[in-house]
């Protein structure tokens, strides 16, 4: 597949979700893991969330265990751990792997089209980002020690 609109993932309660759903909107797609160093991200993630969903963009995590095994729990267990402590309202999938041969495809693709440092098409760690304008490109991919408030500029020229 050649169009980030051709994937179909799974959300969070096992529904299958069409990524042509968010066709027109700007979407940040993030790894993402409970047990993370970086996990206090969900804050500032949620907190973009809410300053610029009005303006087109939607916040799409995918949890991940291939990191340290920092995302150890069920889907249930998850999605409990993000609304409880977190308050997260945006989308949030069931876990997938990112890396090797078992990557979801919609991984594959966002690594392709946006590769690491030195074109490495591995995903380094949890909270990896991947900024997509409303046409489905892929624009820019952040590194997990990018803080989510430092995006804003990225964003508003997007939005």
């Amino acid at each position: 597949m050649s169009n980030l609109y051709d994937y179909t993932v799974t959300d969070i309660t096992g529904e299958p979700i069409n990524l042509s759903d968010y066709r027109g909107k700007t979407l940040l797609i993030v790894n993402v893991a409970s047990q993370c160093g970086f996990t206090k991200q969900y804050a500032e993630l949620e907190q973009l969330y809410q300053d610029f969903k009005a303006q087109g963009l939607v916040i799409l995590a995918f949890p991940c265990n291939q990191f340290g095994e920092q995302e150890p729990g069920s889907n249930a267990e998850i999605q409990r751990f993000c609304t409880t402590k977190y308050r997260l309202s945006f989308p949030l999938f069931a876990k997938i792997e990112v890396n090797g041969e078992q990557a979801h495809p919609l991984f594959k693709f966002l690594t392709a089209k946006a590769p690491g440092f030195l074109g490495s098409r591995k995903i380094k760690w949890n909270f990896t980002k991947f900024l997509i304008n409303s046409k489905g490109e892929v624009i820019r991919r952040y590194a997990p020690l990018t803080k989510p408030s430092k995006m804003s500029r990225d964003l508003i020229k997007l939005l």
